[in-house]
C-alpha cells in the first residue's frame, strides 16, 4: 500500500514555545515531542550549513524507529553554486552525517532559488550526479574535501534506495519537456504552495512531496477548512494512482499508487503543526 507521512518543516522555532511545545519542555527535548504528533519531519539546518554526524545521531535517537526524516539539500549547492561543478560540495553534504540516519532517512530535498530558470543541461548533469542509494552515496561521501576532515561519516550501512525531490520557483519550469526530464530521471516534483511561485500537480516519481508554506501569505497564513479539504482530496487522489486535480504542466502521469510526504512550512505564526495536525485528523475520518 502506498505511504502517507505528514509533518512540519524543521521543528525549533522559538515562537512555538509555551503554543504549540508546552512551556516545561526542555529544547532538547522538542524534537522528541514533535515526533510523538508527526511521523516525518523536514531537516532544515542542513540547508543553511554543513551538519555534524554527531547531530543525525542524536536525531536519529530521539525519534520512533518508524519515524522518517527529510532533509533539504544544502544551499550551497542549489543557490551559491546553481548547480554548477558540485561534486565535492556533494560529497561534502552526505559525508557529513546524512547516512547516520540510517532506515530513517527519506527523501532529500533540492530547492532552486525564485531566479533560477529551466535549465534542462545544468539539471541533466546535477541529476547524473545524485546518489540513489546509500552505498552510491558513501562512496560520492569519501570524495569530500578537507572540510570535513576529521568529521566525515562515510558509513553506508544496510543499502537502501534515496529519494530526490526538486522545488521550483520559476515560470519557466511550466514546460512538458521539465515534467519529461524528471520522469526520465525518477525525481519527484515538489507540489509548493507559495501564493506567488508555480504550483504544478505533476506526479513524476514512485512518491509525491508536497510542502505547504501558506495558502495567502507565504510562511505565515494558515490552512483553513476548506483548504485543507481540498489538499486531503489531492492527497487521496495520489495514493490510489489518480491524477491530483490542479495545473499540469506535462502530460498524465502513468497510474500508480505513490507514496505522500506532505510539510507544513507556515512557521511563523505558529500555524504549520496545527494545521498538519488537522489535516492527519482529516485524512484519518
Amino acid at each position: 500500500m502506498a505511504q502517507l507521512r505528514i509533518g512540519i518543516s524543521g521543528w525549533r522555532y522559538a515562537p512555538w514555545r509555551g503554543k504549540f511545545y508546552p512551556k516545561d519542555l526542555r529544547q532538547k527535548d522538542e524534537l522528541a515531542y514533535a515526533a510523538r504528533q508527526f511521523s516525518t519531519v523536514e531537516i532544515n539546518g542542513t540547508f543553511y550549513s554543513l551538519q555534524r554526524p554527531e547531530s543525525f545521531g542524536a536525531w536519529h535517537d530521539a525519534v520512533p524507529d518508524d519515524f522518517i526524516f527529510a532533509v533539504k539539500g544544502a544551499r550551497y549547492i542549489t543557490h551559491m553554486r546553481r548547480l554548477t561543478e558540485v561534486e565535492t560540495p556533494l560529497a561534502n553534504f552526505f559525508a557529513s552525517g546524512v547516512l547516520r540516519l540510517g532506515k530513517k532517512l527519506g527523501p532529500v530535498l533540492w530547492q532552486l532559488p525564485p531566479n533560477f530558470a529551466f535549465d534542462p543541461q545544468r539539471l541533466t548533469r546535477f541529476f547524473d550526479l545524485l546518489p540513489r542509494d546509500t552505498r552510491q552515496a558513501a562512496r560520492l561521501a569519501a570524495k569530500h574535501d578537507g572540510k570535513l576532515k576529521h568529521r566525515a561519516w562515510l558509513k553506508a550501512g544496510d543499502n537502501r534506495p534515496i529519494r530526490h525531490a526538486l522545488e521550483i520557483r520559476h515560470d519557466s519550469f511550466c514546460d512538458p519537456a521539465f515534467v519529461k526530464l524528471l520522469r526520465r530521471n525518477d525525481i519527484a516534483l515538489v507540489v509548493a504552495d507559495t501564493v506567488e511561485w508555480p504550483l504544478l500537480m505533476d506526479a513524476t516519481s514512485d512518491f509525491v512531496y508536497v510542502r505547504l508554506h501558506g495558502s495567502k501569505q507565504l510562511y505565515a497564513s494558515g490552512y483553513d477548512a476548506r483548504d485543507l479539504a481540498l489538499w486531503g482530496r489531492r492527497i487521496r487522489a495520489w495514493l490510489s494512482g489518480e491524477e491530483a486535480k490542479g495545473i499540469h504542466a506535462g502530460p498524465p502521469a502513468p497510474r500508480r499508487k505513490r507514496d505522500v510526504y506532505v510539510y507544513f512550512d507556515n512557521d511563523a505564526k505558529v500555524r504549520a503543526p496545527f494545521d498538519a495536525k488537522a489535516l492527519i485528523e482529516k485524512l484519518n475520518r
